[in-house]
């Protein structure tokens, strides 16, 4: 009888206990699935309300991350506390687990460190071309362990942070202004008094370059069979990949219609001056 009556006691509490840890099963899946989903939704919801503020775009982004994880570190919290674990106990054991995983993933957490410094003093910012780690392209999002870059080719590319950081940053296109410079080697019969007026003249012309400052065209060096031209002038940094091509073309243009000798090897050199004499030479009389 007493058996039978400790049996009964026995299933009773087993069917409590299964009852009440189902119940917490259920409700941390319930807890955890609900949070996932609203850390997504707040997500998205801070990025598309950030877009409309006069934030840097850079912070952006960053905000939108921030928000989510701390919405799924709560919701863990939530879940543990469905299953009787002490949020000081948790704390501490996290502390110790947090240092544990801090010391394996140096590599990761380095990342963080420097995407909060590129954050923080900012050598470069949403939109803009840079050259960092071996890659050039245009910055589109700064996180917080790689930084995302697309190459002039559209070429998707994910650069740890710590390897942005720890190299030269180039920014290309920080500064209002870039400026333009290329050689044009000339041939010695020139006169370089007329060539100087003949570029300068196709600088001005041309649409991509700044009155102010000025363009500028000299006498580089003076080498075997030519005399270099140095040519400088001055464009927006946004126009560059289209400004330089249309720049050298109206050069070559200009020099072109205005009988310009281009620096050629001595042999060609002597070739065309034979012709020249050639063509020069008077005709035999009749």
């Amino acid at each position: 009888m007493k058996s039978t009556t400790m049996t009964q006691n026995a299933l009773t509490s087993l069917n409590i206990l299964v009852v009440n840890e189902g119940l917490s099963v259920v409700a941390g899946t319930l807890i955890l699935v609900v949070g996932w989903l609203v850390a997504t939704w707040a997500k998205r919801l801070t990025a598309h309300g950030l877009a409309h503020l006069p934030l840097d775009l850079t912070l952006k982004p960053l905000l939108a991350s921030l928000v989510r994880y701390a919405i799924l570190i709560v919701t863990v919290i939530l879940v543990l506390g469905q299953f009787g674990v002490q949020t000081t106990s948790l704390i501490a054991v996290l502390g110790a687990a947090g240092l544990a995983i801090g010391l394996a993933l140096q590599g990761t957490l380095s990342n963080v460190a420097a995407g909060v410094m590129l954050l923080l003093l900012r050598p470069f910012r949403v939109g803009q071309f840079i050259q960092a780690a071996g890659i050039s392209g245009t910055v589109r999002e700064i996180g917080l362990f790689t930084t995302l870059l697309t190459t002039r080719d559209l070429i998707y590319v994910s650069v740890p942070n710590s390897s942005v950081w720890s190299g030269v940053i180039t920014n290309y296109t920080r500064e209002p202004l870039r400026r333009i410079n290329f050689t044009l080697p000339i041939d010695f019969m020139n006169d370089l008094d007329k060539v100087e007026r003949t570029i300068m003249d196709a600088l001005k012309a041309n649409a991509h370059v700044l009155k102010t400052p000025e363009p500028w065209v000299g006498v580089d060096s003076l080498e075997e069979n030519a005399v270099v031209m140095f040519v400088r002038c001055y464009i927006k940094s946004d126009d560059y990949w289209k400004a330089l091509p249309s720049i050298q073309k109206d050069v070559k243009t200009a020099i072109d219609k205005a009988g310009i000798l281009i620096a050629v090897t001595r042999q060609a050199a002597a070739v065309r001056n034979e012709k020249r004499v050639a063509a020069n030479a008077p005709s035999a009389p009749d």
